[in-house]
């Protein structure tokens, strides 16, 4: 492989012009496809093989123009003090609001809450409830836009009014700490390759890959049904490898230039040996987020797709545009150790001869391996133990920021009608094999009418065919609850007796069972998996380092880390250590997906600094090191680099933090503090320590394997053996 890359490198750097001219053609087409695609609503969301799915799905069939999982919306009007809602004037504020709200073209229904029951014991708060055709990830902006307007003139009349429900569901924002995230990266750039222009090299490229991706994502948005979160994925992990990736190649081609080589000849060399690296790095990155497929929830499955694609450009533009780029820079990109004349003046970093702080760390931990490994063990498993009190779910209404309308309304309803209010069941019975349906719908109530943590449960609403009927179950706990989740259970338990009884079936959906069946189908999919991400990544990196327990000691301090960083990530979203910091107003569960999500794109980024460190450990030995001065090199040569690509990573995670959407803020803090476990302390403290402790077995590979395993040469053992005999200029002319 590092021989066709090295001629693929002084190809581009020799053609620069047509390579630079073919990714702007691609950047323009990408941008005239996304200005000229028909605008995308957002992504529907839909969960395959649950039962709150099969339930939508009937009710589709038994209630045609339902809208069974349309968006919905609760105005929830409060009286002012002194007041009640069933006094004259306020009656007649919210009449006229339901009459406004009833005329939009998306609007189903709407419940008036004085012939709908819908008013408080006290009188003080009352709502009324909105049904759209489409869902609330599909609603138009008009739609909303009206919503807020008709809140808008009740409050005028006097009243409090606030919105809940799916209705407003926006697209996420992220703020300008993203900005501030590779302002940052631009200041490590700048730190590490003491020149503006080398610096600028790899955030112009990675700017181009996610430019040209999410470009792409957006253009084929309304075709594909892509959502917003899906173009905000491709571009937090394009931005963080587009950069990287880069930032590898560029440094190599310093290092090339340093011992002597022509410009041509470093890009190519270059390209050959980091290049490897970064294809399979971007390899493993790619199995992790195609991966997240076997889930079976198209949403995430988009997700990751499109990610895997912004990331498979990455490493294009790093094989192609960055030595074509290297060729425009020509000697403004200097020869590592020197700095360009802004600053520095071209004078040496440091003094000839002075082991740097990657040389010196690296001779520690080989003089002190048991220490080192105990230490970072400990340390990462002390941040592991808020892990075992993990609790899953789903964001609703009640986990938004108490300033928005959304939480209020939330609030308000659980104070005037109890917090299992605001996530109703909806109970669907199937009574077509019945031959009485009337009485197998009354079963049903009356069954469920008996459990506990049930408040209220209303009559049956059949549907015309009169063999479906839909019951709504309101419980007594918030819909989050362990107890809630319970409830769920308990009703689905009832449908082998019901169905026994009366050859009616029972289904339970509705936004609260929805995510509760989606947690537990998430919580059913982990360990698969895990273990066909790691068990391929496992395999590939058998190949890339011809060796078995490296290989095995990646997966299991990846292990260490992921749950290391899913113990800060409960310390912080639901036991609320650091939340003003992070700005988390509302604590509660994790992302029913985080866990899985952090497996399969931490588990990619973690493989890329394994790569790229180890890889320069084992070219240092089979050139003839032996095991502990392979590692010293290793770190010579890489530590620099491998401690930029995670502070710039660091610095992209981080800047998601702002977002105003809990999903977003929670994996940028998730993979923030992930990559900071894994750079730092796994690949830089465990890795060398583990190594040193093995010695020459940690590249021992049995005999039959060694003959069976293909020969890819990611260290570039072959160009180093032609240079020595026939010469690279003869040998590998392009």
């Amino acid at each position: 492989m590092a021989t066709y890359l090295y001629r693929l490198g002084r190809l581009a750097f020799r053609r620069r012009h047509f390579v630079a001219l073919l990714w702007v053609a691609l950047l323009t087409l990408a941008g005239v496809g996304a200005a000229s695609a028909p605008p995308a609503g957002n992504s529907s969301f839909s969960v395959p093989g649950t039962e709150a799915q099969r339930a939508f799905d009937l009710l589709e069939q038994r209630f045609p123009g339902m809208s069974a999982d349309g968006a919905t919306a609760r105005v929830v009007f409060k009286a002012p003090e002194g007041q009640k809602m069933t006094d004259a004037g306020n009656k007649a504020a919210v009449r006229k609001t339901v009459k406004e709200l009833s005329a939009g073209s998306e609007v189903v229904s709407v419940t008036d809450p004085y012939t709908g029951k819908a008013v408080s014991r006290d009188g003080s708060i009352a709502y009324a409830s909105v049904k759209y055709k489409v869902s609330g990830m599909e609603l138009e902006d008009s739609s909303r836009d009206a919503l807020k307007e008709s809140a808008g003139h009740a409050r005028d009349a006097g009243l409090s009014v606030e919105i809940g429900g799916d209705a407003l569901t926006t697209a996420p924002e992220t703020g300008s700490s993203e900005v501030i995230g590779i302002a940052i990266a631009a200041v490590v750039l700048v730190i590490t390759f003491g020149s503006l222009i080398a610096a600028g090299l790899p955030l112009l490229t990675a700017i181009v890959g996610v430019g040209i991706g999410v470009s792409t994502i957006a253009a084929l948005a309304n075709a594909l049904d892509l959502g917003s979160t899906t173009s905000t994925l491709a571009t937090m992990i394009g931005l963080a490898v587009g950069i990287d990736y880069a930032l590898f190649i560029v440094s190599r081609y310093r290092a090339e230039l340093a011992e002597g080589r022509d410009r041509e000849e470093a890009a190519g060399r270059a390209v050959g040996t980091a290049g490897s690296a970064v294809v399979f790095a971007g390899l493993t990155v790619v199995i992790a987020l195609v991966g997240l497929s076997v889930v079976n929830i198209p949403m995430l499955t988009k997700m990751g797709v499109a990610a895997a694609g912004t990331v498979a450009i990455a490493v294009l533009i790093a094989l192609t545009m960055i030595p074509a780029l290297l060729g425009y820079a020509g000697r403004a990109v200097k020869p590592a150790g020197e700095r360009s004349r802004l600053l520095g003046g071209g004078r040496a970093a440091k003094k000839p001869g002075r082991p740097n702080m990657g040389t010196r760390w690296a001779s520690f931990v080989v003089r002190r391996p048991v220490a080192v490994l105990l230490l970072g063990v400990v340390g990462l498993g002390a941040a592991a133990v808020p892990a075992a009190s993990l609790e899953l779910g789903l964001p609703d209404d009640g986990s938004q920021p108490v300033s928005t309308t959304q939480r209020r309304a939330y609030d308000l309803l659980s104070d005037g009608f109890g917090p299992g209010f605001n996530g109703p069941l909806m109970v669907v019975v199937d009574a077509k094999g019945s031959g009485d349906r009337k009485a197998a719908f009354a079963k049903v109530g009356d069954e469920i009418r008996g459990l506990k943590d049930v408040v209220t449960v209303t009559p049956p609403t059949p549907n015309k065919a009169g063999d479906t009927a839909i019951i709504t179950v309101v419980p007594k706990s918030q819909p989050s609850s362990a107890t809630t989740e319970d409830l769920v259970h308990a009703i689905r338990d009832k449908s082998a007796s019901i169905a026994s009884a009366t050859d009616a079936k029972l289904l339970v959906t509705g936004a609260t069972a929805m995510n509760i069946d989606v947690s537990q189908k998430l919580n059913d999919a982990l360990l698969p998996y895990l273990a066909l991400v790691v068990g391929l990544a496992f395999l590939l990196l058998i190949v890339v380092f011809r060796s078995i327990l490296v290989p095995l000691k990646a997966a299991l301090g990846f292990l260490l880390s992921v749950l290391a960083a899913l113990g800060a990530v409960v310390a912080v979203f639901q036991w609320g250590w650091l939340s003003g910091l992070m700005n988390v107003e509302q604590t509660g569960p994790v992302m029913s997906m985080m866990p899985i999500f952090m497996v399969g794109v931490v588990f990619g980024l973690a493989m890329d600094y394994e790569v790229f460190l180890v890889t320069r450990m084992r070219e240092a030995y089979v050139h003839g090191e032996n095991p502990g001065q392979a590692i010293v090199t290793g770190f010579r040569y890489s530590a620099r680099v491998v401690t930029a690509a995670a502070v710039i990573m660091i610095a992209v995670f981080s800047g998601f933090i702002g977002s105003s959407e809990s999903m977003i803020k929670m994996i940028g803090f998730g993979l923030a503090i992930a990559v900071f476990f894994d750079a730092f302390i796994v690949r830089m403290a465990i890795v060398p320590a583990v190594l040193a402790l093995l010695g020459r077995r940690a590249w021992w590979l049995p005999a039959w394997l060694e003959r069976v395993l293909p020969n890819v040469d990611v260290e570039g053992e072959g160009l180093r053996a032609a240079s020595d005999t026939d010469g690279d200029r003869e040998l590998f002319s392009v």
